[in-house]
């Protein structure tokens, strides 16, 4: 008997919308923080973007408040609970959390966490490297639990930047020249022959012409 077909499985990931520390600090895995006006209008447009793809699996978001509000009118438009999923979470910042992004750029470790990050560890938190093998191992695990389904996995810009790098192969050096803006939709299909980047960044139109992976 021939072996089973693999089934490809779609992952939407989907970076938080705008909060109002956005562009301004580094909240990590703080509390509390959750949408501005803008980023709840980004997060009902979501659900009229996702209209296109006919059938969803499961939503799945990290924890933290910012995230799972981008994807509840989506949940509610489509008769699904969103799943919290702990692997997804921001990186844990530790003495950086609630740093201010100009304060951080003025810090000397800066330019290591820009060009070298694979040998970076936020003092008190978690490395890159350390960030990329919770993020790749959890999604890994929802694509098995949903073996040829769409799923759509909210989470955070560097976790989702990380993903992105190692489904293309790129050095975790070099994730920093990923650009994820808030609200993004970023497609990996997984197959068999291994993963494909389908479409990543995008920030309007819908996904009809992405098809099934």
């Amino acid at each position: 008997m021939p072996p089973a077909r693999f089934a490809s499985t779609l992952v939407l990931l989907v970076r938080h919308g705008v909060t109002p520390t956005t562009g301004r600090l580094l909240p990590g895995r703080r509390r509390g923080l959750h949408l501005s006006e803008e980023g709840r209008r980004q997060a009902e447009a979501l659900a009229v973007r996702l209209a296109a793809v006919p059938k969803l699996a499961a939503i799945y978001s990290s924890p933290l408040e910012r995230a799972r509000e981008t994807v509840a009118p989506l949940a509610k438009a489509r008769g699904l609970a969103v799943r919290v999923e702990p692997g997804l979470l921001e990186s844990d910042l530790g003495a950086w959390t609630g740093l201010s992004l100009r304060r951080a750029a003025k810090r000397p470790e800066w330019a290591v966490v820009q060009r070298h990050a694979s040998a970076f560890r936020f003092p008190g938190g978690e490395s890159f490297v350390e960030m990329q093998a919770r993020m790749v191992s959890a999604v890994a695990r929802l694509v098995a639990r949903h073996r040829g389904g769409t799923i759509v996995v909210a989470s955070h810009a560097d976790p989702i930047k990380t993903l992105v790098a190692h489904a293309l192969g790129a050095p975790l050096d070099l994730f920093q020249r990923i650009m994820i803006a808030p609200a993004s939709i970023t497609a990996i299909a997984y197959r068999l022959e291994g993963l494909s980047v389908l479409t990543m960044n995008a920030m309007d139109g819908d996904l009809a012409s992405l098809g099934r992976p």
